[in-house]
């Protein structure tokens, strides 16, 4: 008996979640995608969410430490989405100012933050 499941093509561009870093950190991702979804959009939103939230544990008095841990959460997202542009710009095949902005912004993104 053959399941449906098994007799569809896979879609190419919905990769499996495991599979999904290694092609962003290979630079394998549509650099728009690596930069608006994964890094402005995602990046974003985690980085603001845990930032809320380790404010939100200092103004609860909770130890600093947790709240410097809280805030660090996203550092390892944040190194592989600015990884996931630099590599992604490398292989970009349009105009190169757009790969050399995406490069500068992602850098400046990625600086914020950590630092803010």
């Amino acid at each position: 008996m053959t399941n449906a499941a098994d007799t569809r093509p896979q879609d190419a561009e919905r990769p499996a979640a495991g599979n999904i870093v290694r092609r962003l950190w290979g630079g394998e991702v549509p650099l728009a995608r690596a930069f608006w979804n994964y890094a402005m959009i995602g990046g974003t939103a985690l980085n603001a969410v845990t930032t809320l939230l380790a404010m939100a544990l200092v103004a609860m008095d909770a130890p600093a430490a947790v709240a410097v841990i809280v805030f660090a959460l996203p550092i390892p997202y944040n190194l592989v989405v600015l990884v996931a542009v630099w590599r992604s710009a490398g292989a970009y095949e349009g105009p190169s100012i757009r790969a050399d902005l995406a490069r500068a912004a992602i850098v400046v993104w990625a600086a914020a933050a950590v630092l803010l």
